[in-house]
């Protein structure tokens, strides 16, 4: 099995625990994942160490109680990543965090997407733009920005698994392709 997979497993399981608890703690442990996953992904050396089959479960399951307990996580969660642990699968909780953000995106109705500009935009303009696409997507919207010249002009808006593509690169490529066919 992939990663994918068995990550989607792991967060779909806290998922069910979380929903059957209440939606507070649905929300709570998919942040106290985040935040796990995050001090993990932090510091290279503590991905190497849980990527190492060198270790034992019961030395990396150590090192994870040192970062649960600093991060005071809810004892749902502390024991989700000890059986992490114990399985071999605590390298697995970034994807297992993102994933579970992922579920309860969908839950909550919440749309991540991503608009990409040749340049930085104003904090006005942003949020301009955010509450205009959230009020077309009649959704709750997660939206980064993100800047890349090589698009020249215009703009790039990912959101889910569509992609709106209308940047000057992509027009220019279109121009291209059809004076090669003799348009």
């Amino acid at each position: 099995m992939t990663g994918n997979v068995v990550s989607r497993r792991y967060a779909k399981a806290l998922f069910a625990i979380g929903a059957a608890k209440g939606e507070a703690d649905q929300k709570t442990y998919g942040e106290q994942l985040v935040a796990l996953s995050d001090s993990i992904a932090d510091a290279p050396e503590a991905v190497g160490f849980f990527k190492n089959p060198s270790f034992s479960a019961e030395e990396k399951k150590a090192v994870l109680n040192q970062l649960v307990g600093k991060a005071s996580v809810d004892p749902m969660v502390k024991n989700f990543c000890d059986l992490l642990a114990d399985n071999g699968r605590v390298e697995l909780l970034p994807a297992i965090a993102s994933d579970y953000k992922a579920m309860i995106d969908v839950a909550t109705g919440v749309v991540t997407g991503e608009l990409i500009t040749v340049s930085d935009l104003s904090e006005e303009r942003k949020s301009a733009i955010q509450a205009n696409l959230e009020k077309q997507a009649g959704k709750k919207l997660e939206l980064s920005f993100a800047t890349d010249k090589d698009i020249l002009g215009g703009i790039v808006l990912k959101v889910g698994d569509k992609v709106m593509d209308a940047s000057l690169k992509a027009q220019l490529q279109i121009l291209k392709e059809n004076i090669k066919r003799g348009e």
